[in-house]
């Protein structure tokens, strides 16, 4: 018992200290961009040492392939918990629009940024990030269809599903250099009110409503 209790203390220290070094890997990134994010940065950050960090990730790039994948499940968790209280009725499309405009303003995105500049010139992590970012795109597709209530069936209805995805990103890319929010929030309802107007719903018996008919909602 005694071998088991020392054991998993142990263990719970060495989740922690992976958790600190993958967190503090996606806030370098987001702030000091690709080539400043060494293992040194990183370890500095984390409060860890750099033998210790090197124990669990041995090089650079084992470091940054697992910050990937963390992002990856951050970003998808993120995109998850936008979907949570959402208010009724009007305001519904309004929140989610927003919230996902947020999100591409945030710092997850930010890092995810800095990897796909990098990405760009490096066939290798290009090749190692176009799945994760292809599977990424399809789960936050279908959250926005769900929190949209959106018919994804109706062609013209996925179509602007994913441009309010698209769109979302191009207003992150904005927030990069200066703080763009006023602006975000302004499009962010202007979007939603077009979305109210044009969007095939799914209602809750299944049959598809054009929005406008609050028994959609």
């Amino acid at each position: 018992m005694a071998h088991t209790s020392t054991r998993e203390p142990k263990q719970d220290r060495s989740r922690a200290t992976r958790q600190a070094l993958l967190e503090a890997t996606i806030d370098a990134l987001a702030e000091l961009g690709w080539a400043a994010t060494t293992v040194g940065v990183v370890a500095a950050r984390a409060g860890v040492s750099r033998g210790a960090t090197q124990h669990h990730f041995p090089t650079r790039e084992d470091l940054i392939f697992a910050a990937l994948d963390h992002m990856f499940d951050a970003r998808i968790e993120e995109a998850r918990r936008d979907g949570a209280d959402l208010p009724p009725g009007e305001d519904r499309t309004y929140a989610v629009v927003q919230r996902l405009f947020d999100r591409c303003a945030g710092p997850l995105f930010k890092a995810a940024l800095q990897v796909w500049t990098a990405a760009a010139s490096d066939a290798e992590l290009r090749a190692r990030i176009l799945p994760v970012e292809e599977r990424f795109g399809r789960l936050t597709h279908a959250a926005a269809v769900e929190q949209l209530r959106a018919d994804d069936s109706d062609t013209a209805t996925h179509r602007l599903v994913q441009a309010t995805l698209d769109l979302a990103r191009g207003l992150g890319l904005a927030d990069v250099m200066t703080d763009d929010s006023r602006r975000r929030n302004e499009i962010a309802r202007a979007w939603a009110a077009h979305l109210d107007a044009v969007l095939v719903r799914t209602s809750a018996a299944g049959a598809p409503n054009h929005t406008g008919d609050d028994s959609a909602q």
